[in-house]
């Protein structure tokens, strides 16, 4: 019995720890249309994207009444065309979560018909995953040149490692110490 219980006590740390490191390491939420949500009243929804950036691993949450609106997300042709009948994904829940997973263009339109037309459209850029911070090149000693290399091309910089440790890199760490500190409590 004891056993079972030091089992379901380490799964659960386990779980707590999987969803800590997922919203440590994850991507931001943009709620679309803020406030207002996915509606056909008064949001801007080209205005609002260019407010922001987008980038693999990000989130759209679109909050809408799903008696009258739906996400339906299309190539750039149709979304131009105002579109639906031949959706890449259609969501309907009225509260949809979407990962942003590849980079580049990506198309969303309210299916129903007009909403489009009126301007219940978004269009985003997704950027990639950012890397974090990277070394810039320091100068670094003048050697000497040999015979053989004196007309081959010489660099006049090194890299220098970076002193900074990106966010993501801190939170890894700080979520592998505190598993490790939760195995060996076992």
């Amino acid at each position: 019995m004891a056993l079972i219980k030091n089992n379901v006590v380490f799964f659960t740390s386990l779980l707590i720890l999987v969803a800590l490191f997922s919203v440590a390491v994850g991507g931001t939420i943009h709620k679309v249309g803020d406030t207002k949500g996915w509606t056909m009243a008064g949001v801007d929804y080209e205005d609002w994207a260019s407010s922001r950036t987008f980038q693999v691993g990000d989130s759209l949450v679109f909050a809408y009444n799903k008696d009258f609106h739906d996400v339906t997300e299309v190539t750039h042709n149709d979304f131009e065309l105002c579109e639906s009948s031949k959706p890449l994904k259609k969501y309907k829940t009225g509260s949809d979560s979407i990962i942003l997973t590849k980079p580049g263009l990506q198309h969303f339109i309210c299916g129903v018909p007009g909403h489009c037309n009126m301007g219940q459209k978004l269009l985003i850029h997704v950027l990639p995953t950012s890397l974090g911070p990277v070394a810039a090149p320091v100068p670094g000693p003048v050697r000497s040149q040999s015979p053989s290399l004196a007309n081959a091309p010489q660099s006049q910089h090194q890299m220098a490692p970076s002193s900074l440790q990106s966010g993501a890199s801190k939170s890894a760490s700080w979520i592998g110490f505190s598993l490790l500190a939760l195995i060996l409590a076992f």
